[in-house]
């Protein structure tokens, strides 16, 4: 079809995007962990039975040393520390599964949502984005945020109560060398806070490279058999390899700057450590504690710091999340295509025997498409195209239960019109009316249900010929995908192996000829039998006696159907009751095909080429 891309010079595969985008805060992250409410109360309260578990162990560890300096009898204290530890384990093991699997649902929520919108995106969209970075999106971006709840963000709950317990038993211990540890304390979490932003640009800027190479490859791949017809693997290689050398470049970043978190707890340990150790040892010397108190202050100084080097990982993991949830976000907050259609004000409906009518028509693409267009001309040097205006002022009638022919000089903007029907754009200026009714006052799945649509290099879904036959009719028995399948003359594939409708057709189809796929489009369309159908030269892949069987198959069952078809051949139109001459986006002749070649001088030139443009 007539679109942006068919009007600019395909994408270099050096160009980049320079907007960042938007980026997410943690209130945004929530709602992800609300939706899993109950079990993550579950972990909590497991986090604060560990906690409790975990104070109550250099107490009874104090107590032991006491006793056995007095020479008192250890009763079931011993006893009571063994139970305690165990519990603690077998607490955090089972928190740990929690988590493992909560973190797998967030991610699991957010890929439905994130496809769900995705998918319902409007078509001008997919015009202005890379696929492979869409795929990005929905793979890597969505894993991070399983990163939130695996490495500590709700297990740091549980950590933020030992940390105070234990700052509460040390404060009670020795105020003294509590104030010393407090000061390392607070210079590492001051470190930590600083870095923490850092992370947050540097993860959303590596993801944003990531979704570039991922974008490099699905490019390079779906092309391959062209890129290597055109001597270009190792452009096409070196092409990629930028990207994934960009993508390790800001993971080099990343690495360089959590390295420098990762850290702060050890040391903050450490040198905690050596000041209780160098003090602590100086106190108990003078009387002012006991070594036992000084062994208990230990062992809380460890719980303590162990939890605080646990926040920074969370700190650190959050961030990272943060910067993939932006980009998540970004398509979410993204409009469907039909959240508007309760805004339009369709026009007034008329009295007409036509089936589709089109009335001053105007179309031009979306400035997205113009400013991308003139990126990528710039990207190789090219002027680019100010106006993306396809269609000038459109007007014609397709009558009811008849079949109409578009022709024209490719680009003229056919394709575009077909798009129009089906609502993957709506008219810039101008209406398109069915039955008399402006199409934008229709529900889109209904509009759809009425029509049949087959594009130009109609995609053969990866699958079998069932999957691919079922995808408009699902409700429809082998018999009625056997009889469409001989109608358009593919009985041959079907027999050619052993699993029938079973048989997989390979991804893009490429088990099947150029001409087969194209059959098997029209064969899905069929298959539904829609009032309307909407034929983007669909025998322009078929040799001369397929083209005459499926268009025997076409009068079939177009019968009372109204049909549009963009023509490719002269004998798809001569037959046809009506023919619509297009022009750069502009109608120049309407009529049979006998009066067309007497009175429309570009129809005769066309006619006399056979229509081969």
């Amino acid at each position: 079809m007539s679109s942006p891309t068919q009007d600019r010079p395909s994408r270099s595969p050096f160009s980049r995007k320079k907007d960042d985008g938007p980026r997410a805060s943690f209130s945004q992250l929530l709602p992800y962990l609300f939706e899993h409410k109950k079990i993550l109360a579950v972990v909590i309260g497991l986090s604060i039975l560990g906690a409790g578990a975990s104070l109550a162990q250099p107490l009874l560890v104090q107590q032991v040393i006491t006793a056995v300096q007095k020479g008192n009898p250890l009763g079931n204290l011993v006893t009571l520390l063994v139970i305690l530890v165990v519990v603690s384990a077998i607490l955090s093991g089972f928190q740990h599964y929690l988590l493992q699997r909560t973190g797998t649902s967030v991610v699991l929520s957010a890929r439905r949502q994130l496809v769900r919108r995705m998918l319902r995106l409007p078509i001008s969209e997919f015009d202005t984005r890379r696929t492979g970075d869409l795929v990005s999106r929905v793979g890597s971006d969505t894993t991070l945020l399983y990163a939130v709840l695996t490495q500590g963000l709700v297990d740091s709950i549980g950590g933020a109560l030992v940390f105070f317990g234990a700052l509460i038993a040390m404060l009670v211990i020795d105020p003294v060398l509590l104030g010393l540890t407090a000061l390392v304390i607070a210079v590492s979490i001051v470190t930590v806070v600083l870095l923490s932003g850092r992370i947050r640009v540097a993860s959303r800027m590596q993801q944003e490279k990531v979704g570039d190479l991922a974008a490099s490859v699905d490019r390079a791949i779906s092309a391959v058999r062209t890129v290597r017809a055109s001597n270009a693997t190792e452009r096409e290689i070196a092409a990629v390899e930028e990207d994934a050398r960009g993508a390790w470049t800001m993971g080099i970043r990343v690495a360089k700057i959590s390295a420098l978190v990762v850290p702060v707890a050890g040391i903050a340990l450490q040198v905690s450590l050596l000041v209780v150790l160098g003090v602590g040892g100086f106190r108990v010397a003078s009387g002012a504690i006991t070594i036992a108190s000084l062994t208990a202050f230990i062992l809380f100084l460890f719980m303590m710091l162990m939890p605080l080097g646990s926040a920074f990982g969370a700190l650190n993991s959050v961030n990272q999340a943060l910067g993939a949830l932006g980009r998540i976000q970004e398509i979410i907050a993204l409009p469907s295509e039909d959240e508007s259609d309760g805004s339009i004000e369709p026009a007034a409906p008329i009295q007409t025997d036509a089936a589709i009518t089109f009335e001053n028509v105007r179309f031009r693409y979306p400035e997205a498409a113009v400013r991308l267009a003139e990126r990528e001309a710039a990207d190789v040097g090219d002027e680019p195209r100010k106006d993306l205006t396809v269609l000038h002022g459109i007007s014609f009638e397709a009558p009811r239960g008849k079949r109409t022919a578009l022709v024209g000089p490719s680009g003229a903007g056919k394709s575009t019109i077909l798009a129009l029907i089906e609502r993957f754009y709506d008219p810039t200026d101008g209406v398109v009316r069915i039955g008399g009714l402006d199409i934008r006052g229709l529900d889109r799945e209904k509009l759809r249900a009425q029509i049949g649509y087959v594009e130009q290099d109609a995609p053969v879904l990866a699958g079998t010929l069932r999957d691919n036959l079922t995808l408009g009719a699902p409700d429809a028995t082998d018999e009625q995908c056997i009889q469409v399948l001989h109608d358009v003359n593919l009985t041959e594939v079907l027999e050619r192996n052993e699993l029938g409708l079973s048989a997989p057709v390979g991804e893009d189809g490429i088990m099947l000829s150029g001409g087969e796929r194209q059959r098997l489009a029209i064969a899905r369309t069929l298959l539904v039998a829609p009032p309307i159908l909407l034929l983007d030269e669909s025998t322009s892949s078929l040799d001369g006696l397929n083209e005459q069987l499926l268009r025997e198959a076409i009068d079939a069952v177009a019968e009372n159907r109204t049909l549009i078809v963009i023509a490719h051949r002269l004998s798809t139109v001569v037959d046809s009751d009506q023919i619509v001459v297009i022009e750069h986006g502009r109608v120049v002749g309407t009529g049979t095909h006998s009066e067309l070649v007497k009175s429309t001088p570009l129809y005769k030139d066309l006619a006399k080429h056979q229509l081969l443009v």
